[in-house]
């Protein structure tokens, strides 16, 4: 389960911000985002600065990903 906790604990949805699409708890950037610039190239030192955001934060997106591109179930609260 340390990969449910890694979602748990820094992936939120809350219907109250970006209308309701996963998010990086504490933050307003929702997971493709992060996703996104990776895709493209940028290193996880710029996407951190730029998003004041932690390395765990860009790990927890890419598992968020892998889970889904797996079709698991991923449970995450609402806030």
């Amino acid at each position: 389960m340390k990969n449910q906790r890694l979602i748990e604990e820094h992936i939120e949805t809350n219907p109250e911000i970006q209308h309701g699409r996963p998010c990086i708890k504490g933050t307003r950037t929702p997971v493709y985002v992060i996703l996104e610039a990776l895709a493209t190239g940028i290193d996880t030192e710029t996407i951190k600065k730029e998003f004041s955001i932690t390395k765990e934060d860009i790990n927890a997106c890419i598992l968020f990903a892998a889970l889904l591109a797996n079709e698991q179930e991923l449970i995450t609260q609402p806030f």
